[in-house]
């Protein structure tokens, strides 16, 4: 059985929504906190390389003091930097959701070009907390394993919630990124056209939501696919008969893992 991690401290939020995410589409998942893989002992201790996915969920951890994810990341490389780099090097699944997204980039690990730390997710360009319905436009050409299973250009809906989702990145990264094939997706207007405030919520460079590495294993998007996983959370589900747009990076990742482990 898929094994997942949601790994959690202090101030994370929306962890148990997305470990029934994949729950439900059959994985062993369990909330694992920081502590469990370094320090604790016995029937508490946990091993990352156990886990055949890693997730760091949205949420304010450690209140977010510094900048979004700074301390976690701290931590993360201060406690479990070598066993993490064993599990990207084995070129297992990540993803990022909303302060999960900022962890990875306060990591490195994405945009991960070269080994540089050449973004930022900071301050929204309307200085607020920004939490609205947004439609995502589908730009990978097929390297991220987390949308393998959706068509490009498709829009999807998911909700954003966040103080601190600006992307920013260098116009010279972009265009690598490009052809990296690191852009997942792009906010986009309801006719599907890139378009400022209030479809881009944050004010992200070049309407930027989600990006992955350039082996399309890690996956930093800051809308909230678990919000998303049913029809029914769609706030306009009974007019639109649309929705569970979440779902699909859920399955897509579930199908990756199980052609790859258990082929």
């Amino acid at each position: 059985m898929i094994k997942v991690c949601v790994l959690r401290i202090e101030g994370t939020n929306c962890e148990y929504e997305t470990a029934l995410a994949f729950a439900r589409l059959g994985a062993s998942t369990e909330l694992v906190h920081l502590k469990q893989l370094t320090g604790a002992v016995n029937r508490d201790r946990r091993n990352l390389a156990d886990y055949d996915l890693l997730v760091i969920p949205g949420g304010f951890s450690a209140g977010d003091y510094v900048r979004a994810g700074a301390i976690f990341a701290a931590r993360l490389k201060g406690t479990l930097s070598r066993e993490l780099a064993e599990f990207v090097s084995e070129g297992k699944p990540i993803l990022g959701i909303c302060n999960g997204f900022q962890v990875l980039v306060e990591l490195g690990l994405l945009p991960g070009i070269d080994g540089t730390r050449c973004a930022a997710l900071t301050t929204n360009s309307s200085a607020h907390f920004e939490c609205r319905p947004t439609l995502l436009k589908h730009e990978n050409r097929g390297s991220c394993i987390f949308t393998k299973g959706i068509p490009r250009s498709a829009i999807l809906k998911m909700p954003c919630a966040h103080a601190e989702g600006r992307f920013f990145i260098e116009e010279e990264y972009i265009r690598l990124m490009e052809d990296n094939d690191q852009i997942v997706f792009r906010y986009v207007d309801p006719a599907g056209n890139y378009a400022s405030y209030p479809w881009n919520p944050n004010g992200s460079v070049y309407n930027i939501a989600a990006i992955c590495n350039p082996e399309g294993n890690i996956l930093g998007m800051m809308p909230h696919p678990e919000r998303a996983f049913y029809p029914f959370t769609d706030p306009e589900w009974w007019r639109s008969k649309r929705g569970g747009d979440g779902k699909k990076l859920f399955e897509s990742v579930m199908a990756h893992l199980r052609n790859h482990i258990y082929i």
